[in-house]
């Protein structure tokens, strides 16, 4: 399961105490001070790591804390340093302050870090107060405090190619077809309740990475049906693959289907709705050949789009339509 959001309490170390002390030695009757300083409290960082791809961790776990500055101690002794807690979060995680809303980091590639919380500074023991004039200062001071705050993380996947469209338009099922991603297929909607992630090998070593977007709804920017908790994850990817039925199994119109997502993606972001898309028309083995012809040439004329007819579970297709995103991928960028 897809865990994309959690909010947290980090907390670093504090710094240690700075320590009082006098040497004393057999033959010097009044030793000098030698209290050492405290050590610095540990930081927490969050950091950015390929090998975590959800949220989870940190619905059981709330508080995280760095740990404390050692006390100084006699004969100069300074104490340890606490250790840095660092934190890993899958990659595409946005992090906010709670409290303020403000927007932290974007920890979008592998290694990204941020400092959340940064230890204290050990206090200073009385050895460090000494000057030619003050020989035995009876002075020491305490480690700075650890600092706190409240974190909002969200996750929003990184993909090649977000697969969209209506539920039961065959997302999960294409995906399962590409990839060794293995989502929940059946025929009733909202099959998939989270973004899966898969990755497509293609001939000659390339590689994308598709998610399969759960399915849209009308208003969903207003968060019908699965609301706008998915939508965000589409922000990530840089094409859309846009799925349409050819025959709708609820007797719906693809044409009015494919304005209905487009009129969401355009509301929750105008931005999202300007992304390449490429238009694959589905399960076209459920018509005869002639009947599957006849009405992806009626759907293309009347949206004045080009379009891939595919099929999933045949593979009619669907290495063309691959293809069809590699290159849309790659094409030169408009300078």
């Amino acid at each position: 399961m897809l865990i994309d959001h959690a909010i947290i309490h980090v907390r670093s170390g504090k710094g240690g105490e700075g320590h009082i002390s006098f040497a004393r030695f057999k033959y010097v009757p009044k030793g000098g001070p030698d209290g050492g300083n405290g050590g610095d409290g540990g930081n927490v960082f969050l950091f950015a790591d390929p090998d975590v791809d959800t949220l989870l961790d940190f619905t059981g776990r709330h508080d995280w804390h760095g740990h404390d500055g050692g006390n100084g101690q006699a004969k100069q002794a300074a104490g340890r340093d606490g250790e840095d807690l660092r934190i890993p979060v899958p990659l595409g995680t946005l992090v906010y302050d709670q409290d303020t809303g403000e927007t932290l980091a974007d920890l979008d590639a592998p290694g990204k870090e941020i400092l959340v919380a940064k230890g204290g500074r050990g206090g200073f023991g009385n050895e460090h107060y000494k000057t030619p004039t003050l020989q035995a200062p009876r002075v020491a001071t305490p480690g700075e405090p650890a600092q706190e705050r409240n974190l909002r993380l969200e996750l929003k996947l990184i993909a090649d190619v977000g697969i969209i469209g209506k539920p039961n338009a065959g997302k999960s099922t294409l995906l399962s077809r590409v990839s060794r991603a293995t989502p929940k297929i059946a025929a009733y909607p909202f099959t998939t309740l989270s973004p899966i992630l898969g990755i497509t090998e293609l001939v000659g070593a390339r590689r994308m990475v598709l998610a399969d977007i759960p399915g849209l709804i009308e208003g969903a920017h207003q968060g019908h049906g699965l609301g706008t908790q998915f939508l965000r994850h589409i922000e990530r990817t840089r094409l859309l693959l846009h799925l349409l039925e050819v025959e709708p199994a609820d007797g719906s119109d693809p044409i009015a289907n494919y304005h209905i997502i487009r009129h969401e993606l355009a509301s929750y972001s105008p931005a999202l709705a300007e992304k390449p898309e490429l238009l694959l028309l589905t399960k076209m083995d459920l018509l005869d050949p002639a009947a599957a012809r006849q009405a992806a040439s009626r759907i293309a004329e009347s949206l004045g789009k080009s379009l891939l007819p595919i099929s999933a579970a045949t593979g009619l297709g669907v290495p063309a339509a691959l293809e069809a995103c590699w290159k849309l991928l790659h094409q030169p960028q408009p300078a």
